[in-house]
Formats: C-alpha cells, structure tokens, sequence
C-alpha cells in the first residue's frame, strides 16, 4: 500500500477541481503543496513548472486537467474537453472519444458542481439527470438539475473522492494520480524538474510545454511523461504493474529511454507491458471479427515529439487502470507502488 503522506496527499488533490480549459485553482493548490516541499515553482501559461537543485537531471510531466463540464448557455452545459479544443466533432481519432461515444451513460445521477475558474470558489452543487450526443452539434450535451442559475462559461467539476476498494485506489485518478506522484517525489529530496501541464484533455498541453523548451531547454532534453493507460477489464489491467510504450499515433518514443525502462522493470522485479504492442494484438483479433481497429492513442508526448523536430524526446511510465474518464477509475494498489518506486529509481532517489 502507498504510504499515508501520498495517500493523503491524493485525497486533498482530487478533491480540488481542474476541469480541461479552467485549472488555475487547481495550479494554485499544486503551487502551495510544492513550496511546501522545497521546490522552486513557476507558472507560465498552461503550465506549472516546479524545480529542485539540478533541473536537467530528470524530468518528469503529468497533466493536470481531468474531463468535466463548461456551462454554455442557460442551463445548457457541454463537454468541457471538446469546448476546450475549439471544437465539436467526434472524430473517433483518439482513445477518449472512442470511449465517450460509448459511456455517455456512465455520467448519469453523477453529482456535480460549480466553481470559479482562477480562485475555486464554490458556485452551487447540481446532478445530472441525462447525457447525450447532440446530432446537430457533435458534442457531447448534460442535462443537470439543481444549476439553473449558472452562467455560461462557468467551470462544472465532478464531486470526487477517493476510496480504496478491493486493494485499489478508485476516483477519477487521470491524471491527479501522476500529479500527486511527483509532488512526492519532492518529498523524497527530488533534484530534477516536474512539468504540470494544463487542456491535455483538449490536445493543447503539448504546446506549453514545448514553449517552455523553446526557451529554457538544454541540447539533451529527456522527458519522462507519465499517466494512466485504460484496460477494458481488471484481469487485463492486473496482469502488468506497469504500462510501457514505444510509440502513440503520432510519433515513435525515444528507443534508449524505453529502454532505460525496461531494465530497470527486470532489475527490480515489476512487470510491465508495451501498450502500442497490446493494441496491435487485438487488432489483429479485431480484424478477423470485420472489426475496424482501435487507436494506439494519441498522448502529450507524441505530440510534443512530433512537433518539436528533435527539441524534446523521451518515453512514458503509465499506470494501468480500469473505468477510463469516469469517477470510479481504478488502480491496483501494487502498481502505484510499482510506479511510485519506479519515479524514484528512475530519479536516483
């Protein structure tokens, strides 16, 4: 079991809200418990960036905004991750909205509520009674009781906690889990540099961070980004500790950071799987049932990679999970251990 200090650390972080488009109370939260830990904390737009005594010896960074609401009109409220995007199509290219297409329902009697974007006041609490995708506006539409005086443009969480079920952590853990992670590593007398990036959700967290590359990077910029990684089952999540990955939709990973990775999994004892090779399989599977294929996912990374012309490289350390982008994702307690204790080898901790 993790110890007491992250667990707790975890419970006040996903109670803070950081809904995709609206995460400056939430950056507010992050700045308080860093400075508390030592760290030298920046802010820049879209992104936290919190540094001990030798930024470039590792690198880590999560992204810190997790799906919610945007109110868009009266008593009219909108998936907040497509809003973010400036868009409003469902174009099935990515793992999120493959899922959503499907889990509209999922949302259904969830208690909800309102907040300030930049402070995180609270506004008033509501449920959602219905969900559906609009045909006329290729969006994702919430029907809520009990917020009908919100204004448009106001931020709408999920009301989240966690709970520990079954020798697993269970809330809405992408992508609070990785952020409460390497908060603690700061603990632990962490030396390198933690990005928190703001709208990945959205596909825009990429861009603050390459930004800040642009500006502040040196000649070897090794990124380690780390996340949850959706299984359908917990059989299927259980049978690894850890998610690797070579490769997303849009770029091929750093080969000798992968690497890096997989020895330090057989040296210390934790299993792990490549992701891009475990969608490949079932692919395969998919097209012998006249199936179309899964996406390999499209990540922060990936992007980053693809768009930096060799600026940043790097790889990814994930956790399994099951219930993807809902409020009872879940992991088992053995792989954020295996995850913690990896942020740490990895950081010479």
């Amino acid at each position: 079991m993790p110890s007491d200090d992250f667990i707790d650390l975890l419970k006040l972080l996903i109670r803070a809200p950081s809904v995709v488009g609206a995460e400056h109370s939430f950056f507010r939260v992050l700045q308080r418990e860093l400075e508390e830990r030592g760290a030298k904390v920046t802010w820049y737009e879209g992104l936290l960036v919190a540094q001990g005594n030798d930024p470039f010896s590792t690198m880590f960074s999560a992204h810190i905004d997790r799906h919610g609401l945007v109110c868009t009109g009266p008593n009219e409220f909108q998936y907040a991750a497509f809003v973010s995007a400036n868009r409003t199509d469902l174009l099935n290219n990515s793992v999120s909205e493959e899922l959503m297409t499907k889990v509209t329902e999922r949302f259904n009697h969830e208690e909800v509520y309102a907040y300030e974007p930049w402070s995180g006041v609270y506004r008033g609490k509501g449920t959602i009674k219905s969900s559906y995708i609009c045909e006329f506006r290729n969006n994702l539409i919430f029907e809520t009781e009990g917020l009908e005086g919100v204004v448009a443009g106001t931020p709408i969480a999920f009301k989240d906690q966690l709970h520990v079920v079954d020798n697993r952590l269970e809330g809405q853990l992408d992508n609070v889990i990785s952020a409460a992670a390497l908060v603690h590593l700061f603990d632990h007398g962490f030396k390198g540099t933690a990005f928190f990036t703001a709208q990945e959700e959205a596909g825009k967290s990429w861009r603050y961070l390459l930004e800040w590359f642009r500006r502040f990077g040196g000649s070897t910029n090794r990124l380690f980004v780390v996340d949850t990684s959706p299984f359908p089952n917990v059989n299927s999540a259980n049978e690894q500790l850890l998610v690797l990955r070579e490769k997303d939709a849009n770029a091929t990973f750093n080969k000798d950071s992968t690497k890096l990775l997989e020895e330090l999994c057989e040296k210390n004892n934790i299993s792990y799987l490549y992701k891009n090779r475990y969608v490949e399989r079932e692919n395969t599977k998919r097209a012998v049932q006249g199936l179309p294929p899964s996406s390999l996912g499209s990540t922060e990374l990936g992007r980053i990679i693809a768009a930096s012309n060799g600026l940043v490289d790097g790889t990814t350390i994930q956790i399994p999970t099951i219930g993807y982008h809902t409020m009872h994702e879940s992991a088992a307690v053995e792989s954020v251990d295996a995850f913690l204790d990896m942020l740490k080898v990895v950081s010479n901790i």
